[in-house]
């Protein structure tokens, strides 16, 4: 995907207080929803329909570390190469997924799309809103 993402923004519907990790996450993915879920929750841009999104980024952080783990220690050059190739899918993911979450400095630092609350009362040249 290419282009300006959107900003984030506070959601009505925003989950108030950290939700436990799924009893099924591998131990790292856990550990990773541990660290970001009260970020996201404080921020309050994370909702129900987002949890999905979460568990994804959760997942792709904690098999890009399992993948590490195994890199380091594996000594057959093919399945080597065959974890680093595991490894790269998953943080490019993880790197997607983290960014739609607001998770980058990048994605933490763009400007908030606003409603028109300013109270502006310029015409909309084209018409709409």
């Amino acid at each position: 995907m290419k282009g300006t993402k959107p900003a984030l923004q506070q959601d009505q519907d925003a989950i108030l207080r950290s939700i436990p990790a799924p009893d099924w996450l591998d131990p790292k993915a856990r550990a990773e929803w541990d660290r970001v879920m009260p970020v996201l929750t404080e921020r309050r841009i994370l909702t129900d329909a987002d949890l999905g999104g979460l568990e994804n980024y959760c997942i792709a952080i904690g098999r890009a570390r399992q993948m590490e783990a195994a890199i380091q220690v594996e000594a057959d050059p093919e399945l080597m190469l065959k974890f680093v190739r595991v490894q790269d899918k998953a943080m490019a993911s993880a790197r997607q997924l983290a960014a739609e979450l607001g998770l980058t400095p990048v994605s933490r630092s763009r400007p908030a799309i606003r409603d028109d609350e300013d109270g502006d009362d310029t015409p909309n040249p084209l018409g709409m809103g």
